[in-house]
């Protein structure tokens, strides 16, 4: 695929948003690995998928402030992080979502001064999901709040689901965020639960990654609930319904 414009996009790292630091997402890959199985018998190459992986990597500026890309990207951690790639900030829209490890910070001046550093990111466990933004981006709520749904467009799925949380600032005692589904928007199936798609109650800046029972049947609307006693939670929601099985 050629350059595209990334105007409008969004990268979030372990609950912070990193955007306005981040020149250039370089490179979103992944998927399960190629395995020639070739027999003798055949004329041409037969292959599997093999094991999957993924990976992230970006060009961020150099920031010095407290709190911006530098300071939480040079501290190199050695735990896993979660990357979210949103493509544009709308409801319903794609979104690449990783666990991985922060490979490097390497920084590159320039000849007209300008510092940048590069970012590889590799996945750890689970590998690439492209999923489908269930907040507009970053979503604010003051108190619990039904957010709006996303239509997934076919009937249910009987192969679960994975979820990503990052929550960017709160003030409260905690917060939980969790996922609900209909069969029809709430028309007439009322909206309930996903057994599993609730999010460990957080109490400040974190990232999270769920996944459900891999036999789960996931109705077509999906929607993300806030539920806790806060007056500020900023937070943002991918989902990825599994349209085949899936393991990991």
């Amino acid at each position: 695929m050629s350059k595209q414009s990334g105007l409008g996009d969004a990268l979030y790292i372990a609950g912070y948003d990193l955007s306005g630091d981040i020149g250039a997402v370089n490179s979103i890959g992944g998927g399960p690995a190629l395995l020639e199985v070739t027999g003798i018998d055949k004329s041409a190459f037969e292959r599997i998928g093999g094991l999957r992986d993924g990976r992230i990597d970006y060009t961020s500026f150099f920031n010095p402030t407290l709190g911006r890309a530098h300071s939480r990207l040079s501290a190199l951690p050695t735990s896993d992080v979660i990357i979210s790639y949103y493509r544009g900030t709308t409801l319903g829209g794609a979104s690449a979502n990783l666990v991985a490890k922060q490979l490097n910070h390497d920084g590159t001046r320039a000849d007209d001064g300008a510092f940048t550093f590069v970012g590889n990111n590799q996945g750890n466990g689970y590998g690439l999901e492209w999923g489908t933004s269930l907040t507009a981006g970053k979503r604010t709520d003051g108190s619990a709040t039904n957010g709006s749904s996303v239509d997934f467009g076919t009937g249910s799925t009987s192969f679960g689901l994975q979820a990503y949380l990052h929550v960017f600032a709160f003030t409260g005692t905690s917060v939980t965020v969790k996922l609900q589904e209909s069969s029809d928007d709430g028309a007439g199936d009322a909206w309930a639960d996903v057994t599993g798609g609730g999010f460990t109650a957080a109490t400040g800046i974190t990232s999270q990654r769920i996944e459900t029972a891999r036999n789960l049947t996931v109705e077509r609307y999906l929607r993300v609930v806030t539920t806790g006693t806060f007056s500020n939670a900023v937070f943002a929601v991918s989902v990825n319904r599994n349209d085949v099985a899936t393991s990991f």
